[in-house]
């Protein structure tokens, strides 16, 4: 009898960098390299190389699946006799603070938007979704900001069904990373988009299920799609550190900035600060929330150190 080994048992398909980046084909190259450019974020290192080789292959197979999708919801449509309006696909991104999600999604936005049938893809990140600055101080959960519990749950699953039943518009609150809290009576609007990118710290959590099997909804449920960003902890921490140091010279010499008291800090000092609140608080949210998800991905990307996507595991269908 062949030996099962653990490569056996496993749901993914696990590729190397070369044979994820064969599977571009004829895709062609859609964005160029001033644009690849304005979509990463500050921190973040990404060239037209790392598009071409992981995210084009990643939009040309998200491009089938939602065709596939498309079919087979026309198809229900007609066993059913009903004239249901089109969802929207709904693609969701998580991942540790500081992996890359934010520069993930946007890529994953533009090169979605520009395949023939030119979909319209709208992105929204849960950040909206916080409970504000004032109301996690009330509730004592200042240093829980970003933990499952942090989130107003029932406003993103309102949301989220809202998109879903096509209700137009479904309507987000809109987060400022600048004052580091929600921004009152703004919103974003998402309109009968035919593709929606989710992309949070959290996405991916399930929580405790109830004793009495009461159907309880997930954010993950009105998912069709999932993308996990995973890098090595000591690895997301120096990612983090280093951003903090950007900011310090950067957004936090605002005088608006939330974090406008970290600004003058010597090299020594932001260092240790950041150290301190990784892990305090990211890392702890990382352990006990956020990397135990991972495995409910379809797909996991498997980052290295200069930020580049090493391998690739696709969950099997």
């Amino acid at each position: 009898m062949e030996q099962r080994t653990e490569a056996n048992l496993s749901p993914y398909r696990t590729y190397s960098r070369s044979q994820w980046a064969a599977m571009r084909a004829d895709a062609p190259m859609t964005l160029t390299s001033d644009e690849v450019q304005r979509l990463h974020s500050l921190h973040d290192r990404l060239d037209i190389k790392e598009v071409e080789e992981i995210y084009l292959p990643l939009s040309r197979l998200l491009s089938m699946y939602v065709d596939a999708t498309q079919r087979l919801f026309v198809a229900q449509q007609r066993f059913l006799d009903s004239e249901d309006a089109k969802m929207p696909y709904v693609i969701g991104v998580a991942g540790s603070v500081a992996v890359g999600k934010s520069t993930t999604a946007r890529v994953l936005q533009a090169l979605l938007a520009r395949w023939p049938n030119m979909p319209k893809v709208d992105l929204v990140t849960t950040d909206g979704f916080l409970y504000p600055n004032a109301v996690l101080a009330r509730e004592g959960l200042t240093e829980k900001k970003g933990f499952p519990e942090s989130y107003d749950l029932p406003a993103l699953l309102r949301f989220l069904t809202d998109v879903k039943a096509g209700r137009r518009p479904a309507r987000a609150p809109i987060y400022s990373h600048l004052i580091y809290d929600v921004i009152p009576n703004q919103w974003a609007e998402v309109d009968r988009c035919d593709i929606l990118i989710v992309e949070g710290l959290n996405v991916l959590q399930t929580g405790r299920l109830p004793k009495d099997g009461k159907a309880i909804p997930f954010v993950s449920d009105f998912f069709d799609f999932s993308v996990y960003l995973d890098a090595d902890e000591d690895v997301l921490k120096s990612w983090y550190v280093d951003r903090f140091l950007t900011l310090r010279g950067t957004a936090f010499r605002d005088p608006k900035s939330y974090f406008h008291r970290y600004a003058n800090l010597s090299d020594s000092e932001a260092i240790g600060t950041a150290s301190s609140i990784w892990e305090r608080i990211n890392l702890l949210n990382l352990h006990e929330n956020i990397q135990p998800t991972r495995q409910r991905a379809d797909l996991i990307l498997k980052k290295c150190e200069d930020h580049s996507v090493d391998h690739v595991s696709l969950r099997r269908l």
